[in-house]
């Protein structure tokens, strides 16, 4: 859009800011966009807990086919829709495998955090991410860092820990291991929340950045799992062990189920929020997670909230909108001032 400007005798022509509508527009899809994918990932946890229980399924071997089947679904969908996805420019194959390598470490990092805290607290370790996030991406991507979202960072912190009930003190009898093992994948799910960032700020569109990802996180989860058991546990002994769920059908049904469903549509809308939003802000809207679990909990598993829970939720969710409530105050203070320059050019 143009604006044409009088200015004395002299006609200016400048762009017009976008309309604080579209601005808005903009801001909301983003939002959106990163709590539907919060909502999908959330059921991943009661997929993977079924298959573990049940099945007895190594945690390695079922992370490294829940990527393949991510690939093989991804694949197909993508040569008939949009074939030109599957292309990505050689110059960006290295940051892609090296994205690939941070999400493999991700799901080991995870795995092992669970192992040696429990649920509960490698629930709460994994979102310190949060602020992880917000300080890496204020030093290295220029976003912004404010009192608003160390507010939003604490309450949903908080809220996680509320969520998950860590504070019952059986909980913690952890080692100085565990709570290392915890942080670490911490920071790798703040690393691959600023890798998604960049990609997009690259120009990557989010669904080859997702092919290729979890295609390179295939091939280094493969490799890990070949790893002697002294040197990664939960992996694979032997070849015969890829294939633990043997001609249990409903097993691999499951399995399939999780990667086709939660794990692409969940993973994938968070690399498209990271368009819109800056990656701590998205990482911030992810630690709604545990409240879309318990939720999801309650319904299909018939588990029961408790007051503590309940008032986790509501802590995350009060974070998540004051951020957003903000948000949108400074869109419309940058709108004002825009136009308070441009009454004072014309005169």
């Amino acid at each position: 859009m143009i604006r044409q400007m009088k200015h004395g005798q002299m006609t200016l022509t400048e762009p017009i800011s976008p309309s604080s509508a579209t601005s808005r527009a903009h801001l909301t899809r983003g939002y959106t966009i990163a709590l539907i994918s919060a909502a999908f990932l959330s059921t991943t946890a009661i997929f993977i807990r079924y298959l573990t229980v049940t099945y007895a399924i190594p945690p390695l071997v079922l992370a490294f086919w829940r990527d393949v089947f991510v690939m093989t679904t991804l694949l197909p969908v993508l040569s008939v829709l949009r074939p030109a996805l599957l292309r990505a420019e050689r110059r960006y194959i290295p940051y892609l495998a090296a994205y690939g390598l941070v999400l493999s470490l991700f799901n080991i990092l995870w795995t092992f955090s669970v192992a040696l805290n429990g649920a509960a607290v490698a629930t709460v370790l994994c979102y310190c991410s949060a602020a992880f996030t917000a300080l890496l991406g204020w030093w290295l991507l220029k976003e912004r860092l404010d009192s608003v979202k160390w507010l939003a960072i604490v309450l949903s912190l908080a809220g996680c820990a509320m969520v998950s009930g860590v504070f019952a003190q059986s909980v913690w009898r952890i080692s100085v291991v565990g709570v290392l093992v915890g942080t670490a994948a911490g920071l790798s799910y703040a690393i691959y929340s600023l890798m998604g960032r960049s990609a997009a700020q690259r120009g990557l569109n989010p669904w080859t950045t997702l092919c290729y990802t979890f295609g390179f996180a295939t091939v280094f989860l493969l490799g890990f799992n070949l790893l002697p058991e002294t040197v990664m546990p939960g992996g694979a002994n032997s070849l015969a062990d890829f294939f633990w769920l043997g001609k249990s059908w409903a097993g691999w049904g499951m399995l399939i189920l999780l990667s086709a469903g939660p794990t692409v549509a969940g993973f994938g809308l968070y690399n498209v929020s990271l368009g819109y939003l800056p990656s701590s802000v998205v990482n911030l809207i992810a630690t709604s997670e545990p409240v879309f679990t318990a939720t999801s909990a309650y319904f299909l598993l018939g588990e029961r909230l408790n007051g503590t829970q309940i008032t986790g939720s509501l802590m995350i969710l009060s974070g998540v909108i004051a951020l957003r409530l903000y948000d949108g105050w400074l869109e419309s203070r940058s709108r004002i001032l825009s136009a308070d320059l441009a009454d004072f050019l014309n005169g």
